[in-house]
């Protein structure tokens, strides 16, 4: 998991992605295109809006400029994008403070799903 502080914050954003991750993984494109019980999105733009964001996080951590990340044709693959932030959030050992924002966006998109 994360060095440092991370530990068991770390530990709560890995079981947060994972239980969103099981709960998607096996839609298909209708069920991904759906709206999103929040706001005016898809259910596709809202989990893609928190790779972002653990994305923004770990960019952060690392001290890197925040990248764009690109959103794939195939909403299908949004889950192992997560899985691809998530891994590089925890890597750049993220203040406790950046693991709770994290864990906390998980489980309001999470809800929101």
């Amino acid at each position: 998991m994360a060095g440092g502080e991370g530990g068991e914050r770390g530990v709560e954003v890995v079981r947060g992605v994972e239980l969103l991750v099981r709960q998607v993984s096996h839609w298909q494109q209708p069920r991904w295109s759906a709206a999103a019980s929040v706001g005016n999105v898809s259910r596709a733009d809202l989990v893609h809006r928190l790779v972002q964001e653990i994305a923004n996080l770990a960019a952060d951590a690392e001290g890197q400029p925040r990248r764009a990340v690109p959103r794939l044709d195939n909403d299908l693959a949004l889950p192992d994008q997560l899985r691809v932030v998530t891994a590089d959030l925890l890597a750049a050992d993220p203040s406790e403070e950046a693991l709770a924002r994290a864990a906390a966006e998980v489980d309001a998109t999470r809800t929101a799903l």
